[in-house]
């Protein structure tokens, strides 16, 4: 066979605030993956993982990977999901899965659940497997619940971006959406520290989970109450300081961001990272006061993303 190549894109999904779903509301433990995961909400950018798949006839299945031009054999979820879906083809093929990606990696921007759609939406072009958006996000949901990199990112990104609001947790077509309309003129800017905060203890604790699940809950009330941007953003801080992850450094940037003319910020989730959400003509002021702290590679300027994912040319 000739070969094939296809190419996807997924937004860098910043989440704001979260809430863990992972037990029935009689405390037992939801053993039908599709129905876990968490409600929250974020915002998509502009900057994510670009995606390139390229297919070859081969007498024996095979997958590569790599990550920013790195060989990166131990990818664990582009790994599962290109497998998954070569499972569903009767002949062999070698796969190669080329990510870039161009937001920090591990530090809550989505970019495992990014990976794992565009690789899915990429793989499913070349092998023209008959399947909806739904039906690949319920893949690479699975797959990141089993692996335990990630909750909910993939249902946000699924969906067209912006500021979006997952109301309801689960799998892609089984979670609720929501979204607080946005002018496409702001811009976000990030800081971020090089520090990585562990996801698994935050998943397997339980008292972690129920701390952070009242604050969360309180969030999302507030929110849906009141759902500006100004307010989205003071209650995901607020929920930031209450659930314990705001760290001296990332107070220091929040506080810098505000005196700098951004309209307001949180932290990532999970990650030692502030992203402010300023007008389009005060973003050079908010990304040099981050300067002040950080260095020029640890401060992105990007704007938001209206599409989510999405095969590209």
């Amino acid at each position: 066979m000739t070969k094939k190549t296809a190419k996807a894109f997924a937004p860098g999904a910043i989440s704001s605030f979260f809430e863990i779903f992972n037990t029935h509301p009689n405390g037992t433990p939801i053993t039908d993956l599709q129905y876990m995961g968490a409600r929250g909400g974020g915002f998509g950018l502009q900057r994510g993982t670009h995606t390139q798949v390229t297919l070859n006839g081969a007498t024996e299945s095979s997958i590569e990977i790599s990550i920013n031009n790195q060989p990166t054999p131990d990818a664990k979820v582009t790994q599962a999901i290109t497998q998954i879906l070569l499972n569903q083809v009767t002949k062999k093929y070698a796969v190669t899965v080329e990510h870039q990606i161009d937001v920090p990696i591990g530090m809550g921007f989505g970019t495992s659940a990014g990976g794992a759609l565009t690789t899915a939406l990429a793989l499913k072009e070349v092998l023209n497997l008959p399947l909806t958006y739904n039906q690949i996000g319920k893949l690479a949901h699975l797959v990141e619940i089993q692996l335990q990199t990630g909750l909910g990112t993939v249902s946000s990104l699924t969906f067209n971006g912006g500021l979006i609001l997952v109301t309801e947790p689960g799998a892609p077509g089984i979670c609720k959406i929501d979204r607080i309309p946005l002018n496409p003129d702001y811009v976000v800017v990030v800081g971020c520290y090089k520090t990585l905060i562990p996801k698994k203890p935050v998943l397997t604790s339980p008292q972690r989970m129920q701390q952070i699940n009242v604050y969360g809950q309180r969030a999302l009330e507030a929110i849906l109450a009141e759902p500006s941007l100004e307010n989205f953003l003071a209650q995901c801080w607020l929920f930031a300081q209450n659930a314990e992850f705001a760290t001296e450094g990332v107070r220091e940037l929040v506080s810098v961001a505000e005196k700098a003319g951004a309209i307001g910020a949180a932290q990532n989730m999970i990650g030692e990272v502030v992203h402010a959400v300023v007008h389009e003509e005060n973003a050079s002021s908010v990304a040099e006061a981050f300067k002040q702290t950080l260095s020029s590679n640890q401060v992105i300027v990007s704007r938001i993303d209206f599409e989510g994912v999405r095969l590209i040319k």
